[in-house]
C-alpha cells in the first residue's frame, strides 16, 4: 500500500515570486522507501511536483509485480523522476528524460534514492518531444509516462516521439488523470489508435487515473 508524507523543507532561498517552500516527500512503493524532492517553483512548471498519475502507475507495477530487470527503459516527462527511479530500483536500465530545466531536480532525486552501486543503470537526458527524439535509440523495451497529456498541442509531438522510440516488441505504459479539461481521453481514443494498440489495464477510481498498455501495430 502506498504511503506518503511530507518530511522536511529543502533549504533554499524563498522569494515572494514562488509558491510555498520546497519539500521532500517520503513515499513507499514496491517495497522501496523513496525520498522525492518536489519544487513549488514557477521555474519548474508542471515538472516540480508528484502527480497522482505517477503514483498510480507505480501502484500498478506493484499490483502486477512488474519488474524491469534486463530491460532497456525510457521515461518521458520524468518531472521529479519518481517513476523512472522506481523502474531502476526494480532492475531496469533507465533513461529519465524531460525538458532541460527539469533535469537538476531529477539528478537530486536519483542521487538520493538509487544506491551508488546501481546508479550506473540510470541516465538523465533532455528530450523535447517532436524535436530531438531522433537523437535517441529506437530499441527500447519499455517506455513509461505519467500525466503527459495536458493539451492537444502536445499530442502530435508526443506521438512522433513514441513512434520513433518504439518497435513492435516495445511495451508502453502510460497513466493519465481523466480530467475533461485536459481532453486526455482523446489522445488514447483518437490519436494513438491508428498507430498503436491501446488497452486500458488499470483504473484508480479514487484518483480518476487510467493506466494504458500500448503496443505498436
Amino acid at each position: 500500500m502506498t504511503t506518503m508524507k511530507e518530511e522536511e523543507k529543502i533549504t533554499q532561498p524563498f522569494s515572494p515570486d514562488v509558491l510555498p517552500p520546497n519539500k521532500v516527500i517520503c513515499i513507499r512503493l514496491c517495497g522501496h522507501n523513496l525520498k522525492i524532492a518536489i519544487t513549488f517553483d514557477s521555474s519548474q512548471g508542471v515538472s516540480g511536483i508528484i502527480w497522482n498519475a505517477g503514483v498510480v502507475l507505480c501502484n500498478y507495477f506493484e499490483k502486477e509485480a512488474i519488474r524491469f530487470s534486463g530491460k532497456k527503459v525510457i521515461e518521458l516527462g520524468s518531472g521529479t523522476g519518481l517513476v523512472g527511479i522506481l523502474a531502476a530500483l526494480l532492475g531496469g536500465e533507465v533513461t529519465l528524460t524531460d525538458q532541460a530545466y527539469a533535469l537538476p531536480q531529477i539528478e537530486v532525486n536519483v542521487a538520493a534514492n538509487i544506491p551508488p552501486s546501481d546508479v550506473r543503470r540510470s541516465t538523465i537526458s533532455a528530450l523535447s518531444w517532436g524535436q530531438d527524439q531522433n537523437s535517441f535509440p529506437a530499441d527500447y523495451d519499455i517506455i513509461l509516462g505519467s500525466e503527459l497529456v495536458f493539451h492537444p498541442s502536445s499530442y502530435i509531438p508526443l506521438l512522433q516521439t513514441l513512434l520513433h522510440l518504439s518497435h513492435k516488441e516495445t511495451v508502453i505504459y502510460l497513466c493519465s488523470a481523466m480530467n475533461p479539461y485536459t481532453m486526455s481521453s482523446s489522445f488514447y481514443h483518437d490519436t494513438l489508435p491508428p498507430y498503436f494498440n491501446c488497452q486500458l489495464v488499470y483504473r484508480d477510481e479514487s484518483k480518476n487515473c487510467n493506466v494504458y498498455k500500448v503496443t505498436k501495430i
